[in-house]
């Protein structure tokens, strides 16, 4: 393990919260119901709560935090919630009789997003999953999209509502990994990199944002990771467009919370799917090369991630949380989804020296 578990308490300064959630979040105390399988990150429990010190990693934050959020403009807020209550009565009255929810997702024909496509659609969701093949595990409607093209994302969105008339959501979960040493990576394959799994991204929440703001509602999930918030040796540009990715969540959501539209940065850990057997590994040295230096280094560290991936969480343990993102009425700004030490590893980083930080996180990173 990267960290050990660590353990704190926050406090409650809002004088809206009772005097009995005052007590428990003093006491570090959470209702049953409150619990969920995840940590919320440590940077969006200080917007919330002021000052707090180390989240423990199986607790979340208490009904006074999420209190204190509903002024903040982190998630959808109550107001903008109840837009979407209205709008999507609106919609039912004027022929969407089925009050489905409709969500389009990218990077939906395999791994994390085939397995939430799956779940939302049995969920009720009326869910377009977008993918360069457009194929379908069953039941949703697939859609062909490449992420990399500005005019395939605009045509397929259009397409979405030219058929149902409305965007309730959508989950931005198209990616690859590229692995590599720095110095050895051809900068065509990491601009390829960024290219999907960061510029893919924004060109679906581009395409979408007009429709949710027309609403007054919407809610927005990019698949972020927690190598998005810790840097991964010889996966540096993948680490690069998750970092990306976690500036421009979090910005976009200040830019959207007064139109009702909420942003949420989902963080996976080690996830077992085929991601690991995909991953393009580029600019491998060769021995007796002048890049040799890295061979030994990249090759253990590269295997260590996919040992850990290996057995990791499946796939359904980020579904589950993208669906309780979708449904909750107050989404944190970012939630992980992983093993206990991987996510400890975020809190560490915000709250160790960072010499200390590195130091535990070295062995775990395979360096």
């Amino acid at each position: 393990m990267m960290f050990e578990s660590l353990g704190s308490r926050g406090y409650c300064r809002d004088k809206r919260c009772s005097s009995s959630e005052r007590a428990g979040t003093e006491l570090g105390v959470n209702r049953p119901e409150e619990v969920p399988p995840i940590v919320d990150s440590i940077d969006n429990s200080e917007l919330i709560c002021g000052d707090v010190g180390v989240v423990h990693a199986r607790q979340s934050i208490t009904r006074c935090h999420r209190a204190v959020a509903a002024r903040s403009p982190d998630g959808l807020n109550g107001a903008g919630y109840a837009r979407l209550m209205s709008k999507q009565s609106r919609a039912n009255s004027a022929g969407h009789s089925s009050g489905q929810r409709v969500i389009v997702m990218t990077g939906a024909s395999s791994g994390i997003g085939e397995v939430t496509a799956d779940r939302l659609h049995r969920a009720g969701w009326i869910v377009i999953g977008a993918s360069r093949r457009g194929t379908s595990s069953g039941g949703w409607k697939p859609l062909v999209m490449d992420v990399d093209n500005d005019a395939s994302v605009a045509q397929g969105v259009s397409s979405v509502l030219a058929e149902y008339g409305r965007i309730d959501a959508a989950v931005a979960c198209a990616g690859w990994g590229l692995a590599g040493a720095v110095e050895a990576t051809p900068i065509a394959d990491a601009k390829a990199q960024l290219e999907t799994n960061f510029w893919g991204a924004t060109r679906l929440v581009q395409s979408v944002l007009p429709t949710m703001r027309a609403q007054g509602a919407g809610r927005l999930v990019l698949m972020s990771s927690i190598g998005g918030v810790l840097g991964i040796p010889f996966q540096a540009y993948y680490s690069a467009s998750k970092f990306a990715m976690e500036g421009y969540g979090e910005s976009l959501a200040y830019e959207v919370a007064p139109f009702g539209i909420g942003v949420t940065l989902v963080q996976p850990g080690n996830v077992r799917t085929d991601f690991t057997a995909s991953r393009k590994q580029v600019g491998m040295p060769h021995a007796g090369t002048d890049d040799d230096a890295y061979s030994a280094a990249a090759a253990k560290a590269i295997g260590v991630m996919e040992h850990d991936e290996l057995n990791g969480v499946s796939p359904d343990a980020v579904a589950k949380v993208v669906e309780r993102m979708l449904n909750a009425r107050r989404p944190p700004r970012r939630v992980s989804v992983g093993k206990v030490d991987e996510r400890v590893g975020i809190v560490g980083k915000r709250l160790l020296p960072y010499r200390l930080y590195e130091r535990a996180a070295r062995s775990s990173l395979g360096v």
